[in-house]
């Protein structure tokens, strides 16, 4: 630990460090939990592999979090993360090339499963508040750290390549699967190009909104900060509130392979719509609102589409645990939309009281 004690020292000088322990709950990030007197700090490597300009990602999350603050200051609820500084920059970099950066530990508990509406209800009033907080921010400053990464357009382009290359010879026995996604290309351009229209604004989003993203108050279940900003980049909050919404939504973890046991829950998609509703406030424009039933079906086509591609092209890019992982999870995926459709018209009976 007198490496990982050393890089500490950078943001935290003239401190005497009680402890350092590792958290092993991220699949990203190389995570320490910094004990020093009476305080702690979290300390991450972060993962090059995944960010290619850690710098850029930095950046980013500066900008961001600068902002929240600034609003704090002006009266506005909310919290945010706080990094530290190493000399000028909000990050360390190693002699080995390896970036680091540190922030103020926030006290509280991540739900890891989503064991109620109340808990979903306050994962979604906390995004939304994100939202609320940066609706006034100039999105198109950000970097984008990871370049089409939720352009389904873009991700169809990329299956229909992996299915004309076949670079394991699996296309042929999953016909079926290329089939379900060939027959909704028609979706794949609903929020981009609405983007691209003006029809929905450019926004600051945050691309990784799981309910274990949101640190809450042990004691009142309010939600205090949103965790695990290295994908904030320029986009909609559709982005947000879909994936939010296959993940929080699904009855099944996402490689369930018995699909008898896999749908989509809709006392969970209100829950999530009435909090995102209520923390962003009006802030959301109407075609927003309008656009979430769109939003949870894309996002969960576009994931399983992602894990399809994945195993036509031979696994090299989500890990697995068995050969067909990426198939399996792919069908979990498909089944949650092809529920969504059947329960369309629900769904849009729940937005609608939105308004």
């Amino acid at each position: 630990m007198r490496t990982i004690e050393s890089i500490a020292n950078h943001f935290i000088p003239r401190k005497h460090i009680k402890s350092i322990s590792e958290c092993n709950i991220g699949h990203i990030n190389g995570t320490y939990f910094v004990d020093v007197e009476s305080e702690r700090y979290v300390l991450q490597r972060i993962n090059k592999n995944v960010f290619k300009k850690p710098e850029q990602v930095m950046a980013n999350i500066i900008a961001v979090t600068d902002h929240i603050r600034k609003k704090q200051a002006q009266g506005a609820d909310g919290c945010t993360l706080d990094f530290l500084k190493s000399g000028k920059n909000y990050f360390f970099c190693d002699e080995d090339g390896e970036y680091w950066r540190c922030y103020a530990f926030v006290e509280g508990e991540c739900h890891q499963f989503c064991e109620s509406t109340d808990v979903m209800r306050e994962a979604g009033r906390t995004f939304g508040a994100f939202q609320q907080l940066l609706a006034d921010f100039d999105a198109s400053v950000l970097y984008e750290t990871i370049p089409d990464f939720h352009n389904t357009e873009k991700r169809f382009e990329t299956f229909e390549r992996a299915v004309a290359d076949d670079r394991v010879g699996r296309a042929v026995e999953v016909a079926e699967e290329i089939e379900f996604v060939r027959s909704r290309k028609n979706i794949c351009g609903i929020i981009t190009e609405g983007i691209k229209s003006g029809k929905f604004p450019l926004r600051v989003t945050h691309n990784d909104t799981k309910l274990n993203n949101v640190i809450t108050d042990k004691e009142t279940g309010k939600g205090i900060c949103v965790l695990d900003l290295d994908t904030v980049m320029p986009g909609s909050l559709l982005f947000d509130f879909g994936d939010a919404i296959r993940f929080g939504a699904s009855s099944a973890a996402e490689d369930e392979t018995d699909l008898t046991k896999v749908y989509f829950k809709t006392e969970m998609f209100e829950a999530f719509a009435e909090g995102f509703a209520e923390g962003i406030g009006a802030e959301i424009s109407e075609y927003e609102l309008e656009a979430f039933p769109d939003a949870a079906k894309i996002l969960t086509f576009e994931t399983g589409m992602r894990f399809l591609t994945d195993y036509l092209d031979g696994d090299r890019y989500f890990r697995v645990a068995h050969a067909r992982h990426n198939l399996d999870r792919a069908r979990n995926q498909f089944c949650l939309v092809r529920d969504m459709e059947a329960k369309a018209e629900e769904i849009k009976e729940i937005v609608k009281k939105l308004k």
